[in-house]
C-alpha cells in the first residue's frame, strides 16, 4: 500500500505545515490502484482536477469556495469512505504578498504656532501687517469667519480664506495677541489651514491718520 493514513488526515497534517500567509497550494494525488484513478478524479472533479503523468493535479485555495480547504476536506472524506486509498503530496505554495504599511498622514500644522512663527520672522520694529488666513476646505469658511470676527476678516476671492490686518500700535488692524486667540479657537475645533504675512511695514509714523492704508489690485484693504 502507498499509505495507511486516511486522505483526510494527510491533508490535515499538510495544512498544519503550510506557512501562515499561504494563499494557494498545488497538490498531487496518486491512487494505490491505478484502476481507481478515474474514480478519484470523478470525486475530486469540483476542484478542477487535471492529470499529470500518473498523478491527479489540483490546487486548494485558502479563499474558500469549490476549491477551498473545507471543500477539499469533504471530498477527501468521500474518497476515504469509498476506500480509495491515496497518497497526497504538496508541490508549490503561493503566499500572500507582504502588506506595505501606509504611513500615517502627518498632522496638519496648527494655526496658532504658525502665527507665532510668522511674527518671529518679522523685523523687530514691525508696525503694520497685511495677513492671509487660508483654509484647507471651503466648507470651513463660515465657521472660521465667525470664530475670527475680532480680526475683521475680508474674503479673498482668489483663495479659500481671508485677508486681515494686524497692527502693533495703530487703530487699523487687530492686535497680534487677539489674532492668536482667534487661531487658538480654530485649532480647538480642528479647523486647519495656513496663516502668513503678505506685507509688512516697520516703524511707520502716522500723520493725520490712524494707520497705513493698503492698496492691493486697486482695492483698499
Amino acid at each position: 500500500m502507498l499509505t495507511a493514513v486516511k486522505l483526510v488526515d494527510q491533508w490535515a497534517a499538510l495544512e498544519r505545515r503550510l506557512p501562515p500567509d499561504w494563499e494557494t497550494v498545488a497538490l498531487r494525488l496518486r491512487t494505490e490502484q491505478p484502476s481507481e484513478r478515474s474514480e478519484a478524479a470523478r470525486i475530486l472533479g469540483p476542484m478542477n482536477v487535471g492529470l499529470v503523468g500518473e498523478e491527479l493535479a489540483f490546487n486548494v485555495r485558502r479563499a474558500g469556495g469549490a476549491s477551498g480547504p473545507e471543500a477539499a476536506r469533504r471530498l477527501f472524506g468521500r474518497l476515504d469512505e469509498a476506500r480509495v486509498w491515496c497518497l497526497l503530496e504538496q508541490r508549490e505554495v503561493v503566499e500572500a504578498a507582504p502588506r506595505l504599511e501606509e504611513p500615517e498622514p502627518a498632522a496638519a500644522p496648527r494655526l496658532a504656532p504658525q502665527w507665532d512663527d510668522a511674527l518671529h520672522a518679522l523685523p523687530p520694529g514691525w508696525s503694520d501687517l497685511l495677513c492671509l488666513l487660508e483654509l484647507s476646505s471651503s466648507a470651513l469658511l463660515t465657521r472660521a469667519a465667525l470664530l475670527c470676527a475680532p480680526i475683521n476678516p475680508t474674503r479673498d476671492p482668489d483663495r479659500v480664506g481671508f485677508t486681515f490686518r494686524c497692527a502693533r500700535t495703530t487703530g487699523y488692524g487687530v492686535s497680534a495677541p487677539m489674532a492668536r486667540r482667534c487661531f487658538e479657537e480654530l485649532d480647538g475645533e480642528g479647523i486647519t489651514g495656513n496663516v502668513s504675512v503678505l506685507r509688512s511695514l516697520s516703524d511707520a509714523d502716522n500723520v493725520a491718520t490712524q494707520g497705513a492704508v493698503w492698496y492691493v489690485g486697486g482695492k483698499v484693504l
